[in-house]
């Protein structure tokens, strides 16, 4: 990693002075964002879709983190997409996937790649198909070892079970075990009546154990889900400065509000996998019938390690059409919001749609982006409330939706 990444996440995070506690807990957040955070990203690409409207006509500014919604927008077969990305794990990770899909051989060895993402023939596939194509860079990164052997074996050993929210879901499935819940049984629930009542009698008392609230309560807590401590003063905020009413009320979201026939996440989240014989829920870009455009179209992106400021700033005036920006604001000063509007606001083009998610239910920008600036930009309740309520991941507390006025 090169020391202008590095600065870069630190300048994302650190909002407190060194030497203090918060300032500790920043640079420990900091230090785990460097690496593989999100083996899936936790944002819902079906609702983003829906909401943005997304056309052929559309350039497309997006975070990339686990690459499931870059890979997925690209079933709309947009003009072009820029995603950006702090970490280089997740550079290397959606690389790989428009690698993939470039080049591997058909549908069922892309899904058991990145579907099933657990099988031994996906190695002798990767070396076969991709390791051809990869920069010495990505090769460096791919064949390199970490504690749990070379990185590439995670597709072997089950790429969902790494990374930091991988491990954190583990941990906790490891807890719910122990506890006497096995939450395997909630997938096979055949209503949401079902899901409900299993939610009552064995998820909903957890949050009640003394183990639960002792961690929850500490900022640290949460970082395996990539919750950076700045964010988990949001979340808290909603219920008086007590996370656990936040952290069950979405924990019940995730598990009732949507059949766990069509939720991916609610997979995920029980036993970091989908379906493990492919018929279950899964994101678009792993849907079969999207193979081929999503082939057609890989080479339409671009994958930057850097900002989404620093590449707006690279970019012509009125360039841009969409713009993903995920739970980034959460993480940014005053300063750090006004500067990526500025750059919004002069790439955007006429019809131009910012898209973007919050730990608090609140939108964070009235108050805090000029308002000559904010002023440009019209705020889309509807639409911002459809998605939110759409968004099965259901781990924000709220989704916002601004379009460009004139």
């Amino acid at each position: 990693m090169t020391s202008s990444v590095t600065q870069a996440i630190g300048t994302a995070v650190h909002e407190n002075r060194p030497l203090t506690l918060g300032g500790i807990s920043d640079r420990v957040f900091a230090r785990l964002f460097r690496g593989l955070v999100y083996a899936q990203i936790w944002e819902d690409p079906v609702a983003d879709m829906t909401a943005l409207e997304l056309t052929e006509a559309d350039h497309i500014v997006c975070i990339a983190s686990g690459g499931c919604n870059m890979m997925s927008y690209l079933t709309a077969s947009p003009s072009s997409i820029t995603a950006v990305d702090l970490s280089p794990a997740h550079v290397h990770l959606n690389r790989l996937k428009l690698l993939a899909a470039e080049n591997l051989p058909d549908h069922a060895t892309f899904y058991a790649l990145f579907g099933k993402a657990n099988r031994a023939a996906n190695i002798p596939a990767f070396d076969r198909y991709l390791a051809p194509h990869l920069d010495d860079d990505a090769k460096a990164f791919w064949n390199g070892r970490t504690l749990s052997g070379q990185r590439k074996a995670m597709f072997r050993k089950g790429l969902y079970r790494f990374g930091v929210l991988g491990r954190f879901l583990g941990a906790i499935q490891t807890f719910a075990w122990v506890t006497g819940v096995d939450l395997r049984r909630l997938l096979k629930a055949q209503t949401l009546e079902d899901q409900k009542a299993f939610f009552e009698a064995e998820i909903s008392p957890l949050y009640e154990a003394r183990l639960v609230r002792f961690l929850a309560r500490r900022r640290s807590s949460l970082f395996g889900l990539g919750i950076p401590p700045a964010q988990y003063d949001k979340l808290a905020a909603d219920a008086g400065g007590d996370v656990i009413p936040v952290l069950r009320e979405r924990t019940r979201r995730l598990f009732c509000d949507f059949p766990i026939s069509e939720n991916y996440f609610a997979w995920q989240a029980i036993q970091r996998s989908y379906k493990g014989d492919g018929t279950g829920p899964v994101p678009p870009y792993l849907e079969a019938r999207h193979f081929d455009t999503i082939r057609a179209n890989a080479g339409r992106v671009q994958i930057l390690n850097q900002s989404v400021t620093d590449m707006l700033a690279e970019q012509p005036s009125a360039a841009k059409s969409v713009y993903v920006l995920l739970d980034a604001q959460d993480w940014m000063s005053d300063e750090q919001l006004n500067a990526l509007w500025s750059e919004i606001t002069r790439t955007a083009m006429p019809g131009a749609r910012v898209l973007f998610r919050t730990g608090g239910a609140d939108d964070i920008l009235p108050g805090r982006v000029g308002e000559a600036l904010l002023d440009r930009w019209e705020y889309d309740a509807d639409a911002s409330r459809r998605a939110f309520e759409n968004d099965r991941s259901a781990i924000y507390g709220g989704v916002h939706l601004y379009r460009l006025k004139g």
